[in-house]
Parts: C-alpha cells; sequence; structure tokens
C-alpha cells in the first residue's frame, strides 16, 4: 500500500514539471525558412553557339503538278432480230455507237487554261434500209483566263466544230421494174459545215461544276469546202454559193452545268448563243443535255438530247434524242 502511494507521488511530480517546461519554452523559429537562400551555390550559364548544319537533299524530289486530267471513253451496241414468219412484225436492225471526252485543266495563281475534246460517233443499219447516222460530232474548245475577283475572269476562248462522216437525207424512186429503191444525197461531210470561232470577253464562275462565258468579241468562220453540196442544200449553211468561206462578228453566250444531282446519276448541260451584229433578228442557238446513270463501274445508261436552231441550216427548230446501254469507263475513276 505505501509503495503505491509512493509511485502515484512521484508521477504526479512528473507531469506538473513537464507541464511548466512545455509553457515556459520560448525557442525563436523566426529564423528558420522553408526554402534555401537565393544562388546558395554559384551557377554557370552556358554559352549558345548556333552552327549550321548541311541536310541532303530529299531522294523523293517532290514537284507541284498543275495540271489535271481526265479521259472516258464509252461504246454503246444495240441489235434486234426476228424470224420470217414473226407474226409481230419487226426489222433486223444493228446499232453502235462510240463516245471519247477528253479534258485538261491548268490552273496556277491567278491562271487558267482549259481544253476539251469531244468525239462522237454513231451508225444505224435496218434491213432493206440505206445505213444511217446516230451521232457525228468532232468538237474541240480551248480557253485560257486571268483571274479578276473571286467569281469574275478575263478569258479568250478559240474552239472548232465539225464532224466525221458524210451525212444523207434519204430519198426514195422506181426502177426498171417499177420496184421502190432507196437513194441517197449528200448534205453535209468534214468541213462542210466546219466552224472556228474565236471569242473575248468575260467569264463569271460563281462554284465548280457552273461558269458562264459573256463574249463581247467574237468572231465565227464558217468553211463549206464540199461546192457542190449547195445544189442539196439550199442555204448552203450561210456561205455564198461558189465560196467556201464566211465570216461573222458576234456577240455569244456559253453556259455549262455539270454536277452529280443524285447518287451515280449525273447531269450536264450547255447552252450556247451566237448573235451575228448584222442581223439580231435572227439568233443560232444550241442546247445540249446528257444525263447519265451508273449501273455500276463500267455499265450505264445514257440520255442525250439537242435541240438546235440555225437559221443557215434550216428555218425550224432542229431536235435530236438518243438512249443508249453501254460501256463506260473513266480515268481518273
Amino acid at each position: 500500500m505505501v509503495k503505491r502511494l509512493i509511485f502515484l507521488l512521484c508521477l504526479t511530480c512528473s507531469l506538473s514539471a513537464f507541464s511548466q517546461d512545455s509553457q515556459t519554452d520560448t525557442t525563436d523559429l523566426s529564423d528558420l525558412r522553408l526554402y534555401p537562400s537565393k544562388k546558395p551555390l554559384p551557377v554557370r550559364r552556358p554559352i549558345l553557339q548556333l552552327r549550321p548544319v548541311e541536310i541532303a537533299n530529299s531522294p523523293l524530289d517532290l514537284k507541284v503538278n498543275y495540271w489535271r486530267n481526265w479521259v472516258s471513253f464509252g461504246v454503246n451496241l444495240n441489235q434486234a432480230a426476228f424470224s420470217d414468219n414473226w407474226s409481230g412484225g419487226g426489222v433486223n436492225s444493228m446499232a453502235v455507237g462510240t463516245t471519247f471526252n477528253y479534258k485538261t485543266d491548268y490552273t496556277k495563281g491567278d491562271k487558267n487554261y482549259v481544253s476539251e475534246v469531244i468525239f462522237q460517233y454513231g451508225k444505224i443499219k435496218n434491213k432493206g434500209q440505206l445505213q444511217r447516222k446516230t451521232n457525228d460530232r468532232l468538237y474541240w474548245d480551248n480557253k485560257i483566263s486571268m483571274k479578276l475577283s473571286k467569281n469574275w475572269s478575263f478569258f479568250g476562248s478559240l474552239n472548232f466544230e465539225s464532224q466525221f462522216d458524210r451525212g444523207f437525207s434519204y430519198y426514195k424512186e422506181k426502177d426498171e421494174d417499177g420496184n421502190e429503191i432507196e437513194r441517197q444525197r449528200t448534205i453535209s461531210r468534214f468541213m462542210s459545215p466546219g466552224y472556228l470561232t474565236e471569242s473575248l470577253g468575260f467569264e463569271y464562275k460563281p462554284s465548280k461544276y457552273y461558269w458562264l462565258r459573256i463574249g463581247t468579241g467574237t468572231a465565227r468562220q464558217t468553211f463549206v469546202l464540199d461546192k457542190d453540196i449547195y445544189r442539196n442544200i439550199p442555204k448552203n449553211y450561210g456561205v455564198d454559193t461558189g465560196k467556201v468561206f464566211r465570216n461573222e462578228l458576234a456577240f455569244q453566250l456559253v453556259s455549262n452545268f455539270e454536277k452529280d444531282i443524285m447518287q451515280n446519276l449525273s447531269l450536264k448541260t450547255r447552252y450556247a448563243m451566237f448573235a451575228n451584229y448584222e442581223n439580231l433578228r435572227s439568233i443560232d442557238q444550241r442546247l445540249d443535255v446528257s444525263l447519265l446513270a451508273k449501273v455500276n463501274r463500267l455499265i450505264n445508261v445514257t440520255v442525250n438530247g439537242v435541240i438546235l436552231y440555225d437559221d443557215d441550216a434550216s428555218g425550224k427548230i432542229q431536235a435530236s434524242q438518243t438512249l443508249a446501254l453501254g460501256l463506260l469507263y473513266k480515268f481518273p475513276h
């Protein structure tokens, strides 16, 4: 019992002394720093020296190509055959058509050059009739322009148009036995007629798929090299009888629209107006419309239509239309 009392007394005295020491401790901690003083050790700054380094030329030798090219080639074939006793009636026939289109575009800065070539030719042969053409066109258009603003450019163009083969009109006459025989007479051929057109003016191009040329200064030369054609064509395509050449000064409008209007369906239209300054009451006009539907990569369906008015060839509106299923290859795809 006495030992326990002595132990408690000693423990009480020790706690009292510790409490007094903790209250009287006045150690000054203001001189302590969380971070070392600035530049505790000397630092040597490096001296940078720039030296040229020779780099070998790239083995790729890359160059900018300002040319773009498009090529398309198509073939259409139609055929029909009937037996001699076919009760529904009909006539054996064979038709073939070809088309070739090449276009190149050079654009660098404000300068632009475009060249387009169109070749079209087709024939049909019906049993008991002479061969007839379904299409025949040779067209080459060239244009160079200098941009004036975002949508307007000053341009100069040169284009040529004619045909490959002879064109005929057909009539029937009776032979010695009284049977009707089909005959033909030539009404056109290569460079009869042929057209060469030069134009200067302004081009409006608000988008990639549409442009409009306004040719304020346009000259057109009409050629009829076959002097015998005038016997079958009284107007002789506007060239005086006995001559092979005619020159005209005119105002010209040419517009072009070419765009994919739906998936695998593209539309191309081209309208040309030629107004001779000497006779503004008779204005030559031509509208070409082409609708192309892709069945797959090679097979396509094409509908072409042309509406033409040229008083030097005919006093009435001329029209043609073709529908064809065939092969068409384009490069690039």
